[in-house]
């Protein structure tokens, strides 16, 4: 069969199949499946915070292998983070065709950030062996902290999030992405304040009635 398959990028995997899966229930409409399919996100994005280091514990990698694995990683990322939070947006838009103009800018700058960092982290790899600690531009994976935020502190202003919020949200979002500033990439405490923020915003999901 074609593709890599061992532990390296199973998680990789794993994040795709969570991001599909909160993506049907995008479509089942009301709060709860809201709340599913942002949790959905969310566990994309700590899968993605950490398959990196796993994939390094694998010494032996071929130049093949590394290859796939800077692919495969920008292919999954373009489904969680791009495509997945712009249907959400264009669900909670009900249709309109601004925020689904906004939703597809959003899906487009993703790819066009994605596309960038493959090119430029394989010139970086070719020049050196150093590890990674920056980035141009905000990485995309942010999306799956930010959007289920902005969720909790509408549900506590007792605002519900609507489309035009949504929609706000990806434009901040979707021009960050392309925008080249340097984008510290967090280290293990970073790691850990990220994930803190998101249990206490997973909190919020269930403590919080909207």
């Amino acid at each position: 069969m074609l593709g890599v398959y061992n532990y390296t990028v199973i998680m990789t995997y794993v994040a795709t199949l969570v991001s599909f899966f909160g993506m049907t229930l995008v479509f089942k409409g009301g709060d709860c499946s809201l709340k599913a399919a942002l949790i959905c996100l969310m566990i994309s994005g700590v899968l993605d915070m950490f398959d990196g280091a796993v994939a390094a514990t694998k010494k032996n990698r071929t130049e093949f292998q590394k290859k796939f694995g800077i692919q495969i990683d920008s292919m999954c990322d373009l489904i969680c983070y791009g495509v997945f939070p712009a249907l959400i947006v264009f669900k909670l838009g009900n249709g309109n065709w601004i925020i689904t103009a906004i939703s597809g800018l959003f899906l487009l700058c993703a790819l066009i950030r994605l596309s960038y960092f493959n090119v430029e982290e394989e010139e970086r790899q070719n020049a050196t062996s150093d590890k990674r600690t920056c980035y141009l531009g905000m990485p995309v994976t942010m999306i799956s902290l930010i959007f289920p935020c902005v969720y909790t502190i509408c549900t506590l202003l007792k605002f519900p999030l609507n489309g035009w919020i949504g929609a706000g949200v990806l434009s901040v979002c979707g021009l960050a992405f392309i925008t080249p500033f340097k984008c510290i990439k967090p280290k293990i405490k970073g790691k850990i304040v990220l994930i803190v923020i998101g249990l206490a915003v997973l909190a919020g999901f269930f403590l919080l009635k909207a």
